[in-house]
């Protein structure tokens, strides 16, 4: 269904310009979304996946684990849109106080965006709403360092920005006037919020992303805070029990289509079609981590099983295991605090977790070595390599 523009524009002049700002009408959309027959159908299959997600979340011995390595992969592929190179690897590196292998400014982005994500979530377990004034906590760490940390971080813009193209006047999107934020913003909290419209908390997630790109009330951040909403909004409604499925991979694979849709929606109100494009992500999205979840299950037993077969010292051996299950990449220095067992005893367990093939040393040294658990980054690394 076709609505016509979803907005309003509005004459503006901003670097020397005059240009048509785009003002998003409140949502829900009008006519209402249309949810009935094939698109009932993949919102029940994306719904069915969540819970299969959630079932398999529930089997995992440690699930904590799990979540770990998966917001820190969600960090790196979101980041990872917006033009960084980090990869998994120089974060983990980052974490320990190594040097990574990317400009310092890139996995400083993704460090933020691991703190952006972990402040959002916490503050919905503590009770906290999900509003306007969490969307600029999670931006203020957001830009807490780096490149970010002279656009206002913690606030909305005061001033216009423009999407695409080397200045406003060929921009592809101008989003609304700094003075249209306020009440622009205000709206979509209500419509978060919102419980009468009866629609699905997948649907409203859906809609409030496309809405919160649309206003783009930050100078900086607006796509990851974007993305974050989605997995706030998840979180919030109860959908997952664990905080474990995030789109940015689905939208780095389709990034062409991705933003067609968001055009087609502010210019054609084409709802619709960008409903289906998101449901499909959270179907594919989901799958992808139950099958991950699985595979790393299987490898976790697999490699366990062959260090316990190192006779007297297997029980120290797997201790420094799982202390690299939890924290894949790592030094001696790290494992033997973390897992209380001396250094001479953990150098020992890593030579032989590394002839077993298990890890491998990264950096060439001879002092202040730095093990990876490779199978297990290689999982996690698949489809976030950088752009």
């Amino acid at each position: 269904m076709q609505r016509g523009p979803t907005g309003r524009y509005e004459v503006t002049t901003t670097a020397g310009e005059t240009v048509r700002a785009f003002v998003p009408a409140p949502l829900p959309p009008v006519p209402p979304l249309d949810l009935a027959g094939a698109r009932q159908r993949r919102l029940e299959q994306a719904l069915l996946a969540c819970g299969r997600l959630d079932a398999v979340t529930a089997l995992l011995p440690e699930p904590d684990l799990f979540l770990y390595a998966y917001v820190r992969r969600e960090a790196v592929l979101s980041s990872q849109i917006e033009g960084t190179q980090s990869s998994l690897s120089d974060l983990l590196l980052f974490e320990l106080d190594e040097a990574p292998g990317v400009p310092f400014d890139d996995v400083v982005e993704v460090s933020n965006y691991v703190a952006a994500l972990e402040h959002g979530l916490a503050r919905l377990r503590e009770g906290f709403p999900l509003s306007n004034r969490l969307l600029r906590e999670v931006h203020g760490k957001l830009l807490a360092r780096g490149r970010g940390a002279d656009k206002l971080p913690g606030e909305f813009r005061r001033s216009q920005n423009w999407i695409g193209g080397t200045r406003p006047g060929n921009a592809r999107h101008v989003p609304p006037p700094a003075q249209d934020i306020a009440n622009c913003m205000a709206a979509l909290e209500r419509f978060i919020h919102a419980e009468a419209d009866g629609l699905p908390i997948l649907v409203k997630a859906a809609l409030a992303h496309v809405q919160f790109e649309t206003i783009h009330p930050f100078l900086d951040g607006n796509g990851r805070v974007g993305r974050l909403l989605i997995a706030l909004m998840l979180a919030d409604a109860g959908v997952l029990a664990q905080p474990l499925l995030y789109l940015s991979l689905y939208f780095k694979q389709h990034r062409a289509e991705y933003y067609r849709q968001l055009d087609a929606v502010r210019r054609d109100g084409d709802w619709e079609a960008w409903v289906d494009f998101f449901l499909e992500g959270v179907g594919q999205t989901a799958a992808g981590a139950v099958d991950t979840a699985h595979r790393l299950l299987a490898l976790f037993a697999d490699d366990a099983a062959k260090a316990r077969d190192l006779g007297r010292a297997a029980a120290n051996t797997l201790r420094v295991f799982d202390a690299l299950r939890a924290r894949p990449i790592a030094s001696i220095n790290d494992l033997s605090r973390r897992t209380a067992v001396s250094y001479p005893t953990v150098a020992r367990a890593i030579e032989a977790l590394a002839a077993l093939g298990i890890v491998r040393e990264l950096t060439g040294r001879k002092r202040d070595r730095v093990f990876a658990y490779d199978r297990y980054l290689a999982v996690l690394n698949e489809g976030a390599e950088p752009l």
